[in-house]
């Protein structure tokens, strides 16, 4: 578990540390949640700084866009590794990380 998700404001982002690594994750203006990388494999951006709509994330320094479903990049760069979000019943935001005992952070 990553803290309650009202911590994110709608359209944004925000950065994790999960596991000796930097997860972004997103609370799209729908209320969903997405969970990418949160450094731009190009020069190393804060992906959690990025603007966001439905379907990408711009990354702020280079402009680099990147699906928030694959993470695959539409403008040259390396993708990112995306990983499962949700949000529980106490609207607290759970990551499904790989590296993780049992597969969660619960």
């Amino acid at each position: 578990m990553l803290g309650p998700v009202d911590q994110i404001p709608f359209g944004e982002g925000r950065a994790f540390g999960v596991d000796a690594e930097q997860v972004a994750v997103f609370r799209l203006r729908d209320g969903t949640l997405r969970a990418l990388s949160a450094v731009c494999p190009h020069r190393g951006g804060p992906i959690a700084d990025g603007t966001i709509d439905r379907e990408v994330v711009i990354c702020p320094l280079h402009q680099h866009a990147f699906s928030l479903e694959t993470g695959c990049s539409s403008t040259g760069a390396e993708p990112l590794r995306t990983y499962s979000v949700q949000e529980d019943a106490e609207q607290n935001i759970v990551l499904n990380y790989p590296h993780m005992r049992g597969n969660s952070l619960a």
